[in-house]
């Protein structure tokens, strides 16, 4: 795609939710060290959406199969209700950083940790 003169790679693409009044947006690097594990089974109050700048990420939404991003790939999730199983880095040897658009809604926390309890609740929902 060209924009003037400018060439425009399109990574990816999106049908989130639309935002309540009140939201607000936070932009991060992440890096995570060798063989990192990253956050435990977590939520986030709105849609993410991500860029892996090196490395790979070992990558697992509720009800989706388990999968691997690469450097250069682009990601998301919707975020709400959908629990969000791994998102580790998958190399012993190398870091992995990645760049994440986080949308928060109103009142809630960005990311919010699932307990083993609900996590056992919804064992059905998790990709077999």
């Amino acid at each position: 795609m060209k924009i003037g003169n400018n060439e425009i790679v399109l990574l990816g693409t999106a049908n989130p939710p639309s935002l309540p009044a009140g939201s607000h947006v936070m932009t991060a690097m992440i890096e995570l060290p060798p063989g990192d594990p990253g956050s435990p089974p977590h939520r986030h109050s709105g849609p993410v959406f991500g860029y892996l700048l090196e490395g790979e990420m070992a990558f697992e939404l509720e009800g989706e199969a388990p999968r691997v991003i690469k450097a250069g790939e682009a990601f998301w999730e919707p975020g709400g209700d959908v629990i969000h199983y791994q998102a580790a880095n998958n190399l012993a040897g190398h870091t992995s950083r990645f760049v994440v658009v986080m949308v928060c809604a109103p009142g809630q926390e960005m990311l919010t940790l699932v307990s083993a309890a609900e996590l056992e609740e919804r064992k059905d929902r998790r990709w077999r």
